[in-house]
Formats: structure tokens, C-alpha cells, sequence
């Protein structure tokens, strides 16, 4: 495949390339093009111009051509997820279910920018003000570069570049180097559904050559879904230009059960909430703070469980755990288990790894003061169980994180879950259900070193905007 610049497609200017490889397989699926600096000022050089014509274009309109764009997506659907399924690893039903989900997420952008109504400041709200009329209007911010992960490609191009379109900005997509191609399709369907030259642009960029793309001062705002050190990075790049951020970053997300938990229930949630994606999740749940008195059951069902679910080739249909990213990250996880089990916890199921599959891994009996207890989040399906005696005990544990993505409680009594819930540090708390929860709707977002800003078809507008107000003075 190939880079999109300006709506062509091209090699970069190097004529340099890399392989994408299928990490079930270790198979070569594609060759993309290795984006240089200089490819990235080419895309900023037009999205520059076609943002300033394309915010010119009525909502209504740019509605229409999403439309027609679902419509593309549609009909290659299948294709799509078999294509995310190859260069993520993620089982088959998962890659059709994001597949799916970019009708959900961008028809939701869509119908609310609709409404996205501007706002009126009336004459005589203020003392002196009597004959002043004042409109707050929103505007485009620009360039925007949509720095994307590997784990949800498809769900974060959406959550990105359907408000960016929407609000009348330009998305430069910058999709993860292990597994660029769908990104690189869905970009080019955009073109095909009619979107003019230059507004959506999609470049394979490794490494540091995205911060050439950050660095830009013609780029109004960075939108990165990504680890906190790369956030980190990111906002100390973008500083010098003073452009805005807004950055979803690592989570290490508290799944407490009090001693009245439904146990039963809690599994489940545990089952949808950790192993999906094979724990490639920035809010799965992965600290397992379970009360003391069922810690026992909860390891033992959770084990049994695990065990019915079937593991292996992604690409096969019932397939309901696959592998991960790539044979480096499952040597990483590979080493956080071993330093857990070095810091006292104990190994019920797993714990063995094979090129980039790992297996559905439980470990009990983890310290409250290990790694993994505080700051070490584990991107793999790995269950972490700590014990603790009291809520304040549990809300302790929870809290003691330099993360702050998302949470969840377990308790029959609602009252209780709530006066819990409340007091977790974090951007989220589920109530009964594991803390891996995102609609479209909601706005998403961590606190402490989980990240900045919100996304979400409630929040995402605001940050993809500038307020301006227009006063009509002297106007009665």
C-alpha cells in the first residue's frame, strides 16, 4: 500500500519501505512506504489550503459525503476485518465488531454536529450591556494530527477523524508501523466517498518522524491515543508552538469486588473486561483488588473460566482469544509476570509465552506494594489478584496509582458501589461491570498521568474547536 498525501497515493520520497507482518504467522502481509520528514511538511503544505476551503463546506454537506463513505466501508466490511484481524492479531469476531462499529461512531459525530448549535449572549444579561448582542460562535482549529495505536485502529479513527471532518478540519493520520494497512484503506475510502484532496491524509511514519508532524507550527492540535511517556513527549514538543493537546494515555484500572460482590457476575465482567484483545487495553481492568474472603472463589472460578475460552488462531471463528501485537510485546508481558511472581504473587493458570502469543495468565496472592499493584500496567491477558479487608483498604490500593483511566466496583448494595466509586481516582467508575467501558457517546478520558482532554461524541467538538465572540454593538 501506500502513503496518502493529498489524495494520491505515493511512496515516500525516500522510496524507503517496510513490511508488515501478520503476528500469528510471522508472515509478510504488505509493504508501506517509510514516511520521512519531509513527506509529513508535504501533507501539512496541503492540509493547509484544503482545511480553509473544506471549512467552507455546509455540515449537511460534509454529512453527506461520511454517508457515502459508511456506505464504501459497508460494503467491504468483511475484507476490512479480515485485514485488521491479519496485522493485529485480534480474533476475527473482534475485528468485525470495530469494523462495525465505525458506522456507530461516525454516524453519532455526524448526526451531532447537526446540532452543534452556537450560542446567544442577549441584550441586558449585564448592566451596561442593554444594547449588545453577542454571538459565541465555535470554528475549526485546523490541522490536526491523529497520532493512532495498534490496539483499536479503527475505533480511534473514528473517535479522531469524524469530529475533526465534521467541525471542518483537516486529520493527518498517523497509524501505529505494526499495523498501518486498514487505516491506510478507510483513508482512502474517504477519498473515494468524495473528500476533497488534502483534508484527510494518511502516512506510515515511524518512530520519531511523527514528532516532525507534532513539531509543525502550521498543526493546531495533537490528538494521541497512546502510552504516558509518548503522551509525555508529545505535550513537551507541542509546548514550543503552544499547540494544544488533548491525549489519552496508559491506565492500570482498579476492579474492586467488595465481600457482598457478585462473584459470578464479577468473572464475566472479568472474562469481557481483561481478556479482549488479550488485554491490549488502555481501561481493561487489571488491578483485581478482591476482598479477602473471596479471593479464593474469585481465583478459582476465574481460572475455570479462562480455561473454557478458546485461544489461538485469530483468523479461525471461534477464536475467542488471539495473540498479541507482536513477539516483543508478549516478551514484555513475559517479563512483567516473572517480576510479579519475584515480588510474591503466585501463577494459578499460564504463564508461558510462544513468539507473540501469551497465554491467559492468573496470578494471586499479589502484594499491595508490587509493581504491578501500583504502576506497572500489564498490556497482555493477565489477571492480577490483591486481597484487602476493608473499602477504605481497597480505595487505598485503587488510589495509589500514577494512573487514572477508568475503574469499577462490585457490590449488591448501590449505595455502597456509589460512596466508592466517588472516591476512585480516575476519569471513569463502573458500577457492577468491569471498567472496560466506552460508548461513543460518553466522554472518555483519564486523570493524573492517564491523560488530558475527553473524546466522545458529547465532549469531542470542544476540543476540535476554537470559541470566537462576535459583538453587535450599539445594536438596539
Amino acid at each position: 500500500m501506500k502513503l496518502i498525501i493529498n489524495g494520491k497515493k505515493t511512496d515516500s520520497v525516500s522510496n524507503e519501505t517496510f513490511e508488515v507482518i501478520a503476528p500469528a504467522t510471522g508472515q509478510v502481509i504488505d509493504t508501506v512506504p517509510k514516511a520521512t520528514a519531509e513527506d509529513i511538511r508535504l501533507a501539512v503544505d496541503a492540509a493547509v489550503p484544503a482545511q480553509k476551503a473544506w471549512a467552507k463546506v455546509p455540515v449537511y454537506k460534509r454529512a453527506e459525503i461520511l454517508y457515502k463513505f459508511l456506505d464504501i466501508v459497508e460494503q467491504n466490511k468483511e475484507s476490512l476485518a479480515r485485514t485488521l484481524s491479519d496485522e493485529n492479531g485480534k480474533p476475527i469476531t473482534e475485528a468485525r465488531a470495530e469494523i462495525g462499529n465505525i458506522h456507530i461512531g461516525f454516524s453519532g459525530f455526524i448526526e451531532h454536529a447537526k446540532h452543534f448549535y452556537e450560542k446567544i449572549i442577549p441584550p441586558g444579561t449585564e448592566a451596561g450591556q442593554s444594547a449588545n448582542l453577542q454571538l459565541v460562535t465555535r470554528e475549526p482549529v485546523g490541522v490536526i494530527v491523529c497520532v493512532i495505536p495498534f490496539n483499536f485502529p479503527c475505533d480511534l479513527f473514528d473517535q479522531k477523524v469524524a469530529p475533526a471532518l465534521m467541525m471542518g478540519n483537516a486529520p493527518i493520520v498517523l497509524p501505529s508501523s505494526d499495523n498501518p494497512l486498514t487505516l491506510l484503506r478507510l483513508t482512502e475510502m474517504l477519498g473515494d466517498a468524495g473528500l476533497p484532496p488534502g483534508v484527510a491524509q494518511c502516512l506510515t511514519a515511524p518512530g520519531s518522524v511523527k514528532a516532525v508532524a507534532v513539531a509543525d507550527p502550521r498543526v493546531a492540535l495533537v490528538t494521541l491515543t497512546g502510552s504516558t511517556e509518548v503522551g509525555i513527549s508529545t505535550q513537551e514538543l507541542a509546548a514550543k508552538n503552544l499547540t494544544k493537546t488533548a491525549l489519552e494515555l496508559g491506565g492500570n484500572d482498579a476492579f474492586i469486588v467488595l465481600e457482598d460482590g457478585d462473584v459470578d457476575l464479577a468473572v464475566e465482567e472479568m472474562i469481557w473486561g481483561r481478556m479482549y484483545n488479550a488485554g491490549q487495553v488502555c481501561c481493561a481492568s487489571k488491578r483485581f483488588i478482591i476482598h479477602n474472603s473471596l479471593k479464593e472463589v474469585f481465583a478459582k472460578k476465574a481460572v475455570e473460566r479462562i480455561g473454557r475460552q478458546k485461544y489461538g488462531d485469530p483468523a479461525k471463528d471461534d477464536t475467542q482469544i488471539g495473540c498479541l501485537i507482536s513477539e516483543k510485546a508478549a516478551q514484555k508481558v513475559e517479563a512483567e509476570v516473572n517480576k510479579t511472581i519475584e515480588q510474591g504473587g503466585k501463577i494459578l493458570l499460564g504463564g508461558k509465552r510462544k513468539g507473540a502469543f501469551y497465554e491467559p495468565t492468573v496470578i494471586t496472592d499479589v502484594p499491595k506494594t508490587a509493581d504491578v499493584a501500583r504502576d506497572l500496567e500489564i498490556f497482555g491477558p493477565v489477571v492480577s489478584i490483591i486481597g484487602f479487608e476493608t473499602d477504605e483498604e481497597a480505595i487505598e490500593i485503587a488510589n495509589q496509582s500514577i494512573f487514572g483511566l477508568s475503574s469499577c466496583v462490585f457490590s449488591r448494595d448501590y449505595k455502597r458501589a456509589w460512596k466508592v466509586a466517588a472516591r476512585m481516582e480516575a476519569g471513569g467508575a463502573v458500577i457492577n461491570g468491569a471498567s472496560f467501558f466506552r460508548s461513543f457517546e460518553m466522554p472518555f478520558g483519564g486523570w493524573k498521568q492517564s491523560g488530558l482532554g475527553t473524546e466522545g461524541v458529547m465532549s469531542t467538538f470542544e476540543e476540535m474547536t476554537r470559541m470566537k465572540t462576535i459583538v453587535l454593538k450599539n445594536l438596539i
